[in-house]
């Protein structure tokens, strides 16, 4: 099966700063990553307070998981993004560094950002969850 993946927004929907309403995809094979957090290959914290260098970390972590599968970002279909901020500004910072890095291309589909309370490492202030439409 050849590789399908269409992204589309809707007329009637708002217009978004990157990602895509909906994706589709009809493709053989999906993959789940699971989420991706700012550690280190030993499991220590990557810029504990430092946003910029925990996403950097993040990134760094999602492309070795899709090299792993064979897959690049662009072959992501759904994205989860959380910051543990109840602060705009800081969301904001996230999604440009995270759209404006490699993994960039992760981003253009269906994709959700969310400020939360706590993640699930102490001092972890991002995670990127992909769903990985995977190549033939």
């Amino acid at each position: 099966m050849t590789e399908k993946i269409t992204r589309i927004n809707p007329d009637h929907l708002h217009p978004t700063p990157g990602y895509h309403h909906i994706t589709v995809v009809e493709a053989g094979r999906t993959a789940y990553l699971a989420g991706q957090c700012p550690l280190d290959r030993q499991g220590s914290l990557v810029g504990p307070g430092s946003l910029d260098l925990q996403v950097d970390q993040v990134v760094a972590n999602a492309l070795a998981a899709l090299a792993a599968v064979n897959a690049q970002p662009h072959h992501v279909v759904r994205s989860v993004i959380y910051v543990r901020s109840e602060d705009r500004e800081d969301l904001g910072i996230a999604w440009s560094r995270l759209t404006e890095s490699l993994l960039g291309p992760a981003f253009t589909s269906a994709s959700t950002l969310l400020g939360v309370a706590q993640l699930g490492f102490t001092g972890q202030l991002v995670e990127v969850d992909l769903t990985v439409a995977l190549p033939d």
